[in-house]
């Protein structure tokens, strides 16, 4: 399978959305400002709502209504004409704006690399970083309990 067919191209995409939903609206913002935004157009103007967050009992039991999450959404779209959509848990909209922004521009063959580059690859090193120091922080309180077998005889 070649490394530009359309699943690479799927997978790069739901990686560079993974980061962007994890990184905080400050961090992104600052990595924006560090490239040329193209025009574009807001195809959904920016608006938070809620979704019903749904559970399992095991992970194969009966879909249950867990409760209900605030989210923000946003589309847009470039002067070229490639759309991006932008999704955030809480009511942070121009989170959801950026997000869609960067997701249009990652579309865009000649802005796809500066983006990579400049926003997503810093805020993937940042975020990998963090989850590093949360697992080392967690690691020095693990406790390891072990059980001595008694012989029976």
């Amino acid at each position: 399978m070649s490394s530009t067919g359309p699943n690479s191209k799927q997978a790069q995409r739901k990686a560079a959305m993974t980061v962007l939903a994890h990184a905080a609206a400050a961090d992104i913002a600052g990595r924006l400002a560090a490239i040329a935004v193209p025009a574009h157009e807001n195809l959904r103007e920016p608006e938070n709502g809620l979704v019903m967050l749904r559970g399992r009992i095991g992970g194969d039991g009966a879909p249950f209504n867990l409760g209900e999450a605030t989210v923000s959404r946003a589309a847009v779209r470039l002067a070229t004409g490639e759309v991006g959509f932008g999704y955030t848990l809480g009511r942070d909209a121009r989170k959801a704006q950026m997000i869609a922004l960067c997701d249009a521009m990652m579309q865009s063959a000649e802005l796809s690399g500066e983006v990579e580059a400049k926003v997503i690859a810093p805020l993937r090193v940042a975020m990998n970083a963090e989850r590093g120091r949360k697992a080392a922080e967690t690691a020095a309180t693990r406790v390891d309990f072990y059980t001595m077998v008694r012989g029976e005889g």
